[in-house]
């Protein structure tokens, strides 16, 4: 696994040893950041089920101002860590060994540009954690959250006030991108 663009272009990551973590793809990854497009620039950006830093270390490579990660696993955190050292992007990063939900409860007024989440796949876990950012203005006004699941999973529930603006499916990966409906 390797960051595809940016200053860090071509840069090895460190991966989580089993089958406990599914870092996401180049693929899928090239194709969330295309479709990101400028967003990234500046962006704050928040990475729930963090896993090995892919997708916020990618982000800070094109140019986001500075990512917060979440991962619940030590092994996965342990990993990250070394990913963030490895890249030199710990002045822009901040690295928490905690739950998604627990943090999303715990820093409730954090606002981002982006937050992603790839959770482990069919567990429903990313309608659970868009049911709990609707209750927190964590997502600024014209923020966009990236979600990943199985391409045979739906998001089949109440999303309101977010909307999805976009899907792609990639093999196995189905990838969200849902912004406010107001924006």
């Amino acid at each position: 696994m390797r960051i595809i663009a940016g200053e860090m272009r071509g840069r090895l990551l460190k991966t989580v040893e089993g089958m406990q973590t599914r870092p996401t793809s180049d693929k899928v990854k090239g194709a969330i950041f295309n479709s990101l497009g400028n967003k990234v620039l500046d962006a704050r950006v928040l990475d729930l089920f963090a896993g090995t830093g892919n997708l916020a270390i990618e982000a800070l490579s094109r140019g986001s101002r500075d990512a917060v990660l979440v991962e619940k696993s030590r092994d996965a955190h342990q990993v990250i860590r070394k990913n963030i050292e490895q890249m030199g992007v710990g002045h822009k990063a901040k690295l928490l060994l905690l739950d998604a939900f627990k943090y999303i409860d715990r820093y409730p007024d954090e606002v981002f540009d982006l937050i992603f989440l790839d959770p482990p796949y069919r567990e429903g876990l990313v309608l659970k954690v868009i049911s709990t950012l609707k209750e927190h203005p964590c997502l600024a006004a014209d923020g966009v959250i990236i979600a990943e699941t199985a391409k045979d999973e739906e998001l089949d529930g109440d999303i309101y006030p977010f909307e999805i603006r976009k899907t792609g499916k990639y093999g196995d990966t189905k990838v969200w991108y849902l912004q406010r409906m107001d924006v």
